[in-house]
Formats: C-alpha cells, structure tokens, sequence
C-alpha cells in the first residue's frame, strides 16, 4: 500500500510562526483599507514565552550560577 502514504509538507518551527504572527496585523480587511494591530500586551507575551523557550535552550537554562566567598574566607 505504498500509493496510499500521505506526504507532509514540513511546518516551520512554532517560535517562527509565533513570531511572524506576532509582527503581522491582527485583522485586515478588503476594500477599505482597515488594519489592526495585535496589542501591546498580545506582543509583549508572545515575546516573553519567545524568550524562555530560547532561555530553556541553553546550557544553563536559564540560570547563571556562581559560588558566593565571604570575605576573609581564604
């Protein structure tokens, strides 16, 4: 049954998506040239949950971690 085999377009990665649509309009119309933006606080989440996807990436995840020495301690 190798005929019936579905092929998939492959998708681009979800922060992509996010972020295209995170810069694009939020509703367009026709005729009479009405565009809204997304709001300020719609950007601004979708900026934040980009950020911690990058963060939640990298070696540290996140954190930055040091050793803390009293003074006088050596």
């Amino acid at each position: 049954m190798e005929g019936d085999a579905i092929s998939y377009m492959s998708d681009p990665p979800l922060d992509e998506t996010i972020r295209e649509n995170a810069q694009g309009p939020a509703k367009a119309t026709g005729d009479s040239g009405s565009v809204e933006q997304h709001s300020l606080q719609d950007q601004i989440e979708a900026d934040r949950y980009l950020a911690s996807k990058q963060a939640a990436k990298s070696k540290s995840r996140g954190l930055r971690f040091s050793k803390l020495v009293p003074p006088g301690a050596q």
